[in-house]
C-alpha cells in the first residue's frame, strides 16, 4: 500500500465530497473512515482507481453517518443519488483546504493540526505523537478546529499569508516521534507552491530547503547542539542547496520582496560559505535591514545584531542589541556571545546561565550550560 498517494489524495477527496454537499467536518470524518479500510485492504487488493475508490467509500461512509443520524435529516443531502462508481472529478480543491484549514478563527495551534489531518492526512495518533500529547488531547483539538470552521463557505478566497504562517510553524517544530514535521512542512509547501502562483511560496520553500540541508550536521553522535560556525559543511545537503537557491532567485526575480524571501537570502549566503570566516556577514547585514524594514520584528533585529557583530566587531553588535527588549527569547545567548567577543568573559557566562534557565529545548539548554562552564573554568584558571 502506498501510503504517501493516500496522504495525496486525502486533500483532493475531502473538496470533492464538500462539493458534493457535505459539510467540512463530515466530509473530513468520512474520508477519514475511508482512508482506514483502504490501509487495511489495498495491500491483498489495490484499487485500480486510488483516487475514485476512495471518493466512493468517503460519500459511502458520510451518506451512511448521514442516514444514521435522525437530527441531521433535514440536511439537503439527496442520500439516494448515490454516484456511481468511476473515475472521480477533475477538480482539485487543494488549495482551498490550504485557506480553510488557516482560517483565521482558529488558533495557531489548532490551525496546525487542521492542516496535518485535512492536507497532509496524518492521522490523529501521528499528529499527536508529532508534538508530544496525547492522542485524545490532540484529537479534542481537532474536533474543535474542525467546528469552527463547519461554517465558513468553502469557495470563499483564502489569506497566502496565513497558510504560510502556519506551514512555517510546522517547519518549525522539526523531528519528533514517527513523523518528521519538518520533512511534511517541505512536503505541504511543494504541493501549495505547485498550485498558486506566488513569490512567497516560493521563498517559504526555498527557506526550508536551505534549512533542512543543513539538518545532519546541526548535531553530534552524542545528540549535542553544534552552532552553526562549528558544523561540518561538508554534512549539508549540496543537492537541497541548490534547489533551494534555484527557487530563491526565481522568486527575487520577480521583484516583490517578502519576508520570506528575505530570510532565504540570508540562509542562501550562509549555504554559500564554505567557513564561518568566509561568510558575507556585510550582505546578511543588509538582507536583515530589509527584513525590520517588512516586518519590524524584534527577532529579526536580534538575529540583526549577531551579524553586525560579525560584520563590525562584537561591540557595534552590542550597540545594535541595546535598543531590543532583554526578555525575548534568545536575547541573552545572543548578548553572552557577544560579551564573550568582546573579552567581558564574567558578564558572558553569567548571560550564558540565565539563557540556559529560558531555552526552548533541552539540546538548547546543554549547549548554554556548557558554554556557562566553559567560560567559569578559564575564570578560575
Amino acid at each position: 500500500m502506498d501510503e504517501a498517494l493516500l496522504r495525496t489524495l486525502t486533500p483532493t477527496v475531502i473538496g470533492i465530497l464538500v462539493r458534493r454537499g457535505a459539510d467540512f467536518a463530515a466530509a473530513e470524518d468520512a474520508v477519514q473512515d475511508a482512508l482506514v479500510e483502504a490501509v487495511r485492504g489495498w495491500s491483498d487488493d489495490p484499487p485500480r482507481d486510488p483516487k475514485g475508490w476512495l471518493v466512493t467509500v468517503a460519500w459511502r461512509k458520510f451518506l451512511d453517518a448521514v442516514r444514521a443520524d435522525a437530527s441531521r435529516r433535514h440536511r439537503e443531502v439527496r442520500v439516494d443519488a448515490e454516484p456511481v462508481p468511476g473515475p472521480a472529478e477533475a477538480v482539485d480543491d487543494t488549495l482551498q483546504l490550504y485557506f480553510l484549514c488557516a482560517h483565521p478563527s482558529l488558533t495557531p495551534a489548532s490551525a496546525v493540526a487542521l492542516t496535518l489531518r485535512a492536507v497532509g492526512g496524518l492521522t490523529t495518533r501521528q499528529i499527536a505523537q508529532a508534538y508530544l500529547v496525547p492522542e485524545a488531547t490532540m484529537a479534542q483539538r481537532i474536533s474543535r478546529a474542525k467546528r469552527t470552521v463547519s461554517g465558513v463557505r468553502f469557495h470563499q478566497p483564502g489569506d497566502v499569508a496565513t497558510v504560510l504562517r502556519v506551514l512555517y510553524l510546522v517547519f518549525n517544530e522539526g523531528y519528533s516521534g514517527d513523523v518528521d514535521l519538518a520533512g511534511e512542512a517541505i512536503r505541504l509547501t511543494r504541493q501549495l507552491a505547485a498550485r498558486i502562483d506566488h513569490e512567497e511560496v516560493a521563498g517559504l520553500l526555498a527557506l526550508m530547503l536551505l534549512h533542512h540541508a543543513r539538518r545532519a550536521a546541526r548535531t553530534g553522535p552524542d545528540g549535542r547542539l553544534v552552532p552553526l560556525a562549528e558544523q561540518d559543511r561538508s554534512r549539508w545537503d549540496t543537492r537541497l542547496i541548490a534547489e533551494g537557491v534555484d527557487v530563491l532567485q526565481r522568486a527575487l526575480a520577480r521583484d516583490r520582496l517578502g519576508e520570506f524571501q528575505a530570510q532565504a537570502a540570508v540562509a542562501a549566503l550562509h549555504a554559500d560559505a564554505r567557513t564561518t570566516e568566509e561568510t558575507d556577514w556585510v550582505q546578511i547585514v543588509e538582507w536583515y535591514d530589509e527584513l525590520v524594514r517588512l516586518t519590524d520584528s524584534p527577532v529579526a533585529r536580534l538575529n540583526r545584531a549577531v551579524a553586525v557583530g560579525e560584520a563590525d566587531g562584537p561591540r557595534a553588535g552590542l550597540a545594535a542589541l541595546a535598543g531590543l527588549d532583554p526578555g525575548l527569547p534568545r536575547y541573552a545567548a545572543v548578548a553572552a556571545y557577544l560579551r564573550e567577543r568582546d573579552g567581558d568573559l564574567v558578564a558572558a557566562a553569567r548571560l550564558y546561565t540565565e539563557a540556559a534557565r529560558s531555552a526552548s529545548s533541552l539540546a538548547e539548554r546543554d549547549h548554554l550550560t556548557r558554554q556557562a562552564a566553559r567560560l567559569n573554568a578559564r575564570l578560575r584558571g
